[in-house]
């Protein structure tokens, strides 16, 4: 006999636990939905930073040497590289050392973009990576160091402390760094 006083009937043991899982489900969709909102939309305003050494030196040039005709040659390959002025995504600010190779470098590419290099002590590379992060957030910069300079600042850029040192007769390595808003950067090591 099925004889339920007033026509109750008994629901499933389950039926609660089902719902459970089921808003579980939704509410775990939805923080990895805003977790993965907010990485893109940390690291949409990421800085490119691109790190070379100076162009070849005139090794008979004294304290200061100026550039050879190779330098001035990888110089000008450097402005054809990056030198479209006017053209979204290219190079926003130029930091050199105070060394006259270093200036002599950056010299073609700035003239093709119409920007003035900054002059920036290249032996404090921490202040550089923070002063050119700061300064262009979300942009992109060309810094002109040192075989010495280059490693520790694209350290400080990337995170990465296993940065090779570049060799005494090496001119053409070139880092292109990328700095998110939020975490570390990553690099990638090319030669020009």
């Amino acid at each position: 006999m099925n004889n339920v006083p007033g026509g109750l009937r008994h629901r499933p043991f389950l039926t609660p636990i089902w719902l459970t899982v089921i808003a579980a489900f939704l509410a775990f969709a939805a923080v990895v939905t805003a977790a993965v909102t907010l990485w893109e939309w940390g690291t949409a305003d990421s800085t490119t930073v691109i790190v070379i050494r100076h162009a070849e030196k005139d090794l008979a040039g004294g304290a200061d040497p100026t550039l050879t005709a190779q330098g001035e040659a990888r110089a000008a390959l450097l402005a054809r590289m990056f030198g479209s002025a006017g053209v979204h995504g290219g190079i926003d600010a130029i930091y050199v050392s105070p060394t006259a190779r270093s200036r002599a470098t950056a010299a073609p590419l700035a003239a093709a973009l119409n920007l003035t290099p900054v002059v920036a002590p290249a032996d404090d590379a921490k202040d550089l990576a923070r002063r050119a992060l700061r300064e262009h957030a979300g942009g992109r910069v060309l810094i002109v160091g040192h075989s010495d300079t280059v490693p520790a600042i694209v350290a400080e850029l990337s995170g990465d402390r296993d940065i090779p040192k570049i060799p005494d007769a090496d001119y053409g390595t070139m880092y292109i760094v990328t700095v998110p808003r939020f975490g570390h950067g990553s690099f990638a090591r090319l030669n020009y």
